[in-house]
């Protein structure tokens, strides 16, 4: 098996612009715009991860902005209300498209015949009871077993803590789905109530599964490593699967392996960096810190020379950055971060600080791409203006600041 040597920048200039290009990072409109641009996002990058945090406008929504311009939170229901899209885990709580249904069932199994733990003691006689509550009186909402007193007074067993969990326990095993959300609150049904008719409910072999890893990573990535392709999927099988099936390719040279100069080997389709690629523009991205193309911390310093870390679980003192920086894209690479709130109430941005990289040229179309940036960003957090920080270096302060005004 042959494998391709990046020696030369203009080489990994390219690798990167074909992982960024996956990913729908370099174009303005990559899927289009409204609804149906939402809905081919999801299809296109496999999943959406959800997140709580919300310092800026929560994680999914700003995923799904990163590629549709003109996205809206309302998007999110509609395609769970329309069943495009459904709700569980995948290396995280995640979006997922319906067409994928299927590849959900082997971690379903998993934790339902005690083979994984989702929590390591459950108690089936508050699953059974919950559950015949939902399939008697309809869909329900874990904020409706908190301030359920009749409930509690009638059934006594009807604490909060453990209803939640035998609540989340049968969403993790298969017998419940998400079928809408207000927020961050869910509502829960009987997947046989909100799955519809058509979706393939068939268990995959590992065979099939690691064929559509495969060929999902290739197709949102343009590359990934081996690691990468069964990134934070602790299935043995499913992992040895996916070596099997890379290494036929690789024999059939219908893959192949690209070595960069640190030494890490990633897989893409053949002649994939000979192809046309997407021309790079002065638009600058701001993104997400669970955006599908920074998550992958490792593979992420690996092809982009950025290291990243996010700083809200790392305790205050020890802090580089700020609590919620996110990475700057900008034409092909990741040129900074930005620690920054949204006053909600004040409609204000405050940006708290800004890392600059050292080694940044056009210094005063990196101003004009980050006021732009920062322009649509507002408003997007609906907010209606914004106040600057500090800056690293310093020597941006000023222009930026004018420009930003």
């Amino acid at each position: 098996m042959t494998i391709i040597h990046i020696k030369h920048p203009q080489d990994l200039a390219r690798l990167r612009r074909l992982a960024l290009a996956s990913q729908g990072l370099l174009q303005m409109a990559p899927f289009g715009k409204g609804l149906p641009a939402a809905r081919k996002a999801i299809h296109h990058i496999g999943y959406v991860q959800i997140d709580t945090i919300s310092v800026v406008e929560r994680a999914h929504n700003h995923v799904f902005y990163s590629r549709v311009p003109d996205f809206k939170a309302s998007f999110v229901n509609q395609m769970l209300y329309k069943k495009d899209i459904f709700e569980y885990w995948t290396h995280a709580a995640a979006l997922l498209p319906i067409a994928d249904f299927r590849f959900s069932l082997p971690y379903k199994h998993a934790i339902k015949s005690g083979k994984t733990h989702w929590y390591k003691t459950r108690d089936k006689k508050y699953m059974h009871e919950l559950l015949s509550r939902i399939r008697a009186d309809g869909p329900i909402r874990s904020r409706d077993l908190e301030t359920d007193t009749q409930a509690k007074k009638r059934m006594g067993w009807w604490d909060w803590k453990p209803a939640k969990k035998a609540l989340e326990q049968m969403y993790m095993e298969g017998d419940l789905m998400v079928c809408n959300r207000d927020g961050f609150q869910k509502t829960y049904d009987l997947t046989e109530r909100v799955l519809p008719s058509d979706v393939n409910t068939t268990m995959p072999s590992a065979e099939e599964f690691a064929e559509h890893i495969v060929n999902q990573q290739l197709r949102c990535h343009g590359l990934a490593s081996l690691k990468g392709f069964t990134y934070q999927r602790r299935n043995p099988e499913l992992r040895k699967a996916v070596k099997t099936l890379v290494n036929e390719r690789l024999a059939q040279q219908t893959l192949e392996q690209i070595q960069l100069s640190n030494g890490e080997v990633f897989i893409t389709e053949a002649g994939a960096l000979e192809r046309q690629l997407t021309r790079l523009n002065n638009r600058m991205s701001i993104l997400s810190p669970f955006d599908n193309s920074v998550i992958q911390r490792e593979r992420l310093k690996a092809l982009f020379q950025y290291d990243y870390q996010l700083e809200c679980y790392v305790p205050e003192p020890k802090r580089q950055y700020g609590y919620f920086c996110l990475p700057l894209l900008y034409r092909g690479e990741f040129i900074g971060r930005m620690d920054c709130k949204a006053h909600r109430k004040t409609c204000r941005l405050e940006i708290k600080s800004l890392y600059l990289e050292k080694h940044i040229f056009e210094e005063d179309a990196v101003i004009s791409a980050f006021a732009n940036a920062i322009n649509a960003f507002c408003h997007f957090q609906d907010c209606d203006s914004v106040s600057l920080g500090k800056v690293h270096p310093k020597r941006f302060t000023k222009p930026l600041r004018s420009a930003l005004s």
